[in-house]
């Protein structure tokens, strides 16, 4: 079946063949879309020391590279061997409770978050855009 050109669609061809515009090829890209890049990080066997500031650190370089979305894992796993110590533990779920608090406490970091989602064992940081 062959089709005619519209009108339309030839004047736009001429057009686009007249301009200096560039096509953007999709199949090869030197650039790399941070956008659609989603950071995670499990902070099982962290202090809580070490688990916010892994986090701080995380959001910052994050939000530099215009990630949208890290995912932190806070929630114990079935197998950890840690049952005494009560920073790991299910009862007190320190890091599920205290690296959100610590987030909500910052305003460097505040500035840089659009939403967080607690969830049970883990949750969403959404990123601001870098402008």
């Amino acid at each position: 079946m062959i089709k005619k050109i519209s009108k339309k669609d030839k004047i736009v061809w001429e057009k686009f063949l007249r301009g200096n515009e560039k096509l953007y090829n999709k199949d090869v890209t030197n650039e790399i879309r941070y956008e659609d890049e989603i950071k995670t990080i499990d902070l099982h066997g962290y202090t809580l020391r070490d688990a916010n500031i892994a986090v701080k650190n995380l959001i910052i370089k994050s939000y530099n590279k215009k990630v949208n979305k890290i995912v932190v894992i806070t929630g114990k796993g079935m197998r950890s061997k840690n049952q005494e110590d009560p920073y790991k533990s299910s009862k007190l779920s320190i890091l599920k409770y205290s690296v959100p608090e610590f987030i909500q406490n910052d305003d460097e970091l505040l500035n840089k978050i659009k939403k967080l989602d607690l969830n049970s064992g883990d949750f969403t940081i959404y990123l601001k855009r870098k402008k």
